[in-house]
């Protein structure tokens, strides 16, 4: 079963607004002179319901996973590509790692689901609910309790992260295979056509782009269509 703790999200009240916009306007430059700056200056006040807002801490954890849909052609990278890029995270030479060290951000290198022993790597957190996903195509992707672990396992990371004194998580993932298994679940949430989901992925053609979105077409022929049930979509798509 999917863990049973909930988060209640609340819409932030507006009430700071203007005064947080009066704040910013006050500020020694031209009016709007920071641009989109000032609109994500403001948003925060509002978040955080404080004409002082600070972030404290910051961290950006990256969940890695391969996803077994691959063995149907649908990248034009192998699945080892995953266990590399894990790799290059933890030795500081992917673009995130360069993103996260000019910002002061902390970064955190998740296996999630790696298809291959991670374990013994140092500096990477072992969360795995399994050695990579099912190939959706011909059954699900995951067991209902694989899903619910995955789920608990990120709100558990998030949760310490938010007990260390952190007030800012980024989240991002990698695993080759992950824009079919997102375009799947795009195609079903949305209920678009999966031709209009697909997308060229790490530098598909055009032949590798119709196939994977036949790929994609086939496996929801063959599992059905779900859009209000999110967990069962995930379950059956996602990784």
């Amino acid at each position: 079963m999917v863990p049973d703790t909930k988060i209640h999200v609340r819409h932030p009240d507006q009430h700071l607004l203007a005064a947080l916009r009066a704040k910013v306007d006050g500020k020694t430059k031209p009016l709007g002179a920071l641009g989109l700056l000032e609109t994500l200056a403001i948003k925060i006040g509002v978040v955080q319901q404080s004409l002082q807002p600070a972030l404290h801490r910051p961290v950006i954890l990256v969940f890695a996973g391969d996803h077994g849909v691959v063995a149907e052609g649908v990248s034009p990278f192998p699945q080892e590509v995953t266990y590399q890029m894990v790799l290059n995270f933890l030795a500081g030479g992917a673009a995130i790692n360069v993103f996260a060290r000019q910002h002061g951000i902390a970064l955190r290198v998740v296996d999630a689901g790696v298809a291959c022993d991670l374990a013994d790597q140092p500096g990477l957190i072992a969360a795995k609910v399994g050695a990579g996903t099912a190939n959706f195509l011909h059954q699900p992707a995951m067991t209902a309790a694989q899903c619910a672990d995955a789920i608990r396992n990120g709100r558990e990371l998030a949760v310490a992260e938010v007990a260390a004194g952190s007030n800012v998580l980024g989240f991002g993932e990698m695993g080759i295979g992950n824009t079919s298994s997102a375009a799947a679940i795009m195609s079903v949430l949305c209920q678009l056509d999966p031709a209009d989901c697909v997308g060229r992925g790490t530098g598909l053609d055009d032949v590798g782009v119709r196939r994977k979105a036949a790929v994609i077409a086939q496996a929801l022929e063959k599992h059905g269509r779900y859009p209000a049930d999110p967990l069962r979509t995930l379950t059956t798509f996602g990784g």
